[in-house]
């Protein structure tokens, strides 16, 4: 029996020989190196190893089965640095735009309202930092398409108050995925998206029509002096794309050297 055990163990990994030390032990198996003065398992040695088998059967026989529990419930409100949660967003959007700016803004596709791009949780202030009642603030992001700014509030989440209001020019943060959609909605419009639209073919032998056929990432792209042409010197001014799309399951597809301006809504191949 050692013997076939030996063989046995030299073949496996450690984890295997694990459970097979385990194994043998429930059916009271001396292994090599285990062995007491009685290998019969008439002494003290076997005594112990049944009464072990006997308590490890009982203790194996009452497992039950595992269950997975759902996640807890997100309350409406966080406590100090916790993230923010579905509600506190839907708050602080709705604090942050008021009917005038949203009126007088427009999103990527030309809509009335400004183009949401994300809400984070602000940092407390200086003298907050060690206060563990300190007020919760969140800092949310627009882009006005109607005159490239970007806009953001410091929204106070404990006094629903506009703390602080910020707009800027020439700056561009990531793109948002409807920014992301949109700019591959303008590419496969374009005559300068046939090449896209060919390999889109090649790839699946079906014609590419939606931007929700690919599989979508994209950066920001800044005019490079003698690198574009001229309709895309404004990029940085202008909130310009450029696209890496991937066939959904499939291939990347090099886009790179086109650019898609979506503040003019104009697409351009680069020169440089």
């Amino acid at each position: 029996m050692r013997t076939t055990v030996r063989r046995h163990l030299g073949k496996v990994v450690a984890g295997t020989a694990i459970a097979v030390a385990a194994t043998a032990v429930m059916v009271g198996i001396t292994l090599p190196g285990t062995a007491g003065a009685d290998d019969t398992g008439g002494g003290k040695g076997g005594q112990s190893t049944r009464q072990a088998a006997g308590q490890q059967g009982d203790t194996t026989a009452a497992v039950q089965p595992g269950v997975v529990e759902e996640a807890p419930a997100e309350g409406t409100k966080g406590e100090g640095r916790d993230p923010l949660t579905d509600d506190e967003i839907a708050r602080v959007e709705k604090i942050a735009l008021d009917r005038q700016q949203f009126n007088a803004s427009e999103d990527v596709d030309g809509d009335r309202g400004p183009q949401r791009l994300g809400v984070d949780l602000a940092d407390p202030a200086a003298d907050e930092v060690d206060d563990p009642d300190g007020p919760r603030r969140a800092v949310v992001s627009f882009y006005d398409y109607k005159d490239d700014t970007l806009v953001t509030k410091t929204v106070n989440l404990d006094t629903g108050r506009v703390e602080g209001t910020g707009t800027q020019h020439g700056v561009q943060p990531p793109l948002s995925a409807a920014e992301q959609t949109e700019a591959a909605s303008l590419l496969i419009a374009d005559p300068l998206g046939a090449g896209l639209k060919a390999d889109f073919k090649d790839a699946t032998g079906k014609e590419l029509s939606s931007p929700d056929q690919l599989q979508i990432a994209a950066m920001i792209y800044r005019a490079v002096p003698g690198a574009q042409p001229a309709v895309l010197d404004k990029c940085g001014e202008h909130r310009c794309v450029r696209l890496l799309p991937k066939v959904r399951n499939g291939p990347w597809i090099d886009a790179r050297s086109l650019v898609i301006d979506l503040s003019t809504r104009k697409v351009a191949r680069l020169t440089g």
